[in-house]
């Protein structure tokens, strides 16, 4: 096995995504790149998606005689020259060793870590284009919350991007605000990463399955080899191993890669436990946002919280049994931390309470309040409920039946007492 002394080659970083949280993650990750030159490249790549955009007049950058100011320019250009994101995440300066890349192709290349932090309506497009664009070798981590549901399966989104492109996918979620990170006020998070077990040794010869299959040098036959790594769906990818002579990609180079003094980083192997977390909570939070805009108080909020949280590990145990921890959503920031977190001050809390405070819609709130980025609890909500439905299984996860209901219009607010009775 390959040795952090014996590795001649780094590790080569891309964040794909760069809206607020994909800024706040490309900016820690940029911090510790350069801060662990033994591991990885310096130069942290992020993708960005192209449009144009002029300073704006509160921006420590505004200047009337500035083209800056006074006209369009992209995105990417302004900030490799200002090094802030002005705006998704203004006000904050990212590392000079950041380097935003317009072209997803240019982004990716030679990367052999791959960040996907973008809205997950955007995944399979993104994952399409990538296709023959990136390192056969490569490993993911989605810091994408949410879960990709139809009626007959819910995938995780670390599973989509590891089927369409056939790596390893990871995970990243917890109860991470990201304006507070970004201004470096304590947190932690859940990385959830399984490593497959031939990365970073000798690519193995040739062999035989035990269904005759031939799979070539350096390929591993994940679904033979690592009965840990489950799915609900039957595709595994066989996967490249990563070559010598390369750094591991193990628990200790990913926590070397995302911990900060002020973002703490947990390592676990639950990969389905925190990404079902991370799409859930979301929902729950929904709830707590209705509630909190009645005025029912605290205790109606935590009541809701506590009926979230049974139904999440209940999720999960009904359709990822074989790989979810329980302990995850009970033990991890990426579990009951995020549900509280989420139920106070998310986004997806925020906008469900300014929805019943103004005697609006939710979509309504969301256009208004979010500039221009998107909750993910009303469509996971309909989401799940679709599935939930298909498999006639509603009744046994009343709140999120609730959210959904409510969202629908064929139950209100008032009725979640009855409906969690």
């Amino acid at each position: 096995m390959a040795t952090l002394g014996g590795a001649h080659k780094k590790h080569k970083v891309t964040v794909i995504g760069s809206g607020n949280w994909g800024s706040v993650i490309s900016k820690i990750v940029a911090e510790n790149t350069a801060a662990n030159p033994q591991l990885f490249e310096r130069d942290v790549r992020m993708w960005v998606y192209e449009e144009q955009v002029t300073v704006p007049e509160k921006s420590k950058y505004y200047d009337p005689s500035s083209q800056f100011s006074t006209k369009p320019h992209p995105l990417s250009q302004l900030i490799n020259h200002f090094h802030e994101n002005v705006k998704y995440l203004p006000g904050i300066a990212l590392p000079k060793n950041l380097i935003a890349v317009p072209s997803l192709e240019d982004a990716v290349r030679d990367s052999t870590i791959l960040i996907f932090n973008l809205p997950h309506q955007f995944i399979n497009r993104i994952c399409n284009q990538l296709k023959g664009h990136i390192l056969p070798f490569a490993r993911g981590i989605s810091c994408i919350k949410g879960v990709d549901v139809t009626r007959d399966r819910v995938r995780l989104h670390s599973e989509v991007i590891g089927s369409t492109l056939g790596i390893y996918c990871g995970a990243l979620s917890g109860a991470n605000i990201a304006s507070e990170i970004a201004e470096e006020k304590w947190s932690e998070t859940t990385v959830a990463y399984d490593p497959p077990p031939k990365d970073s040794k000798a690519p193995t010869p040739v062999h035989t399955t035990q269904e005759g299959d031939v799979i070539p040098d350096g390929v591993v036959d994940l679904a033979a080899v690592d009965e840990s790594i489950e799915t609900n769906t039957p595709y595994k990818p066989r996967l490249v191993s990563l070559p010598s002579e390369y750094p591991p990609l193990d628990h200790r180079s990913l926590k070397l890669l995302f911990h900060r003094p002020y973002f703490h980083v947990r390592m676990v192997s639950d990969v389905a436990g925190v990404s079902l977390s991370g799409a859930l909570k979301n929902v729950v939070a929904l709830a707590a946002g209705f509630v909190d805009g009645m005025g029912w108080g605290d205790n109606a909020k935590a009541a809701v919280m506590r009926v979230g949280l049974l139904e999440m590990v209940k999720f999960g145990q009904y359709y990822f049994s074989e790989s979810v921890r329980p302990a995850t959503f009970t033990e991890e920031s990426a579990g009951v931390a995020d549900l509280i977190t989420s139920c106070s001050g998310g986004r997806n809390f925020r906008c469900a309470k300014l929805s019943i405070e103004r005697g609006v819609a939710l979509d309504e709130v969301e256009r208004t309040e979010l500039n221009g980025q998107s909750l993910q609890g009303n469509l996971t909500a309909k989401e799940v409920n679709e599935f939930l439905k298909a498999k006639g299984q509603e009744d046994e996860f009343p709140l999120l039946t609730a959210v959904y209901r409510i969202l629908e219009g064929s139950a209100k607010v008032e009725d979640i007492p009855h409906l969690l009775a």
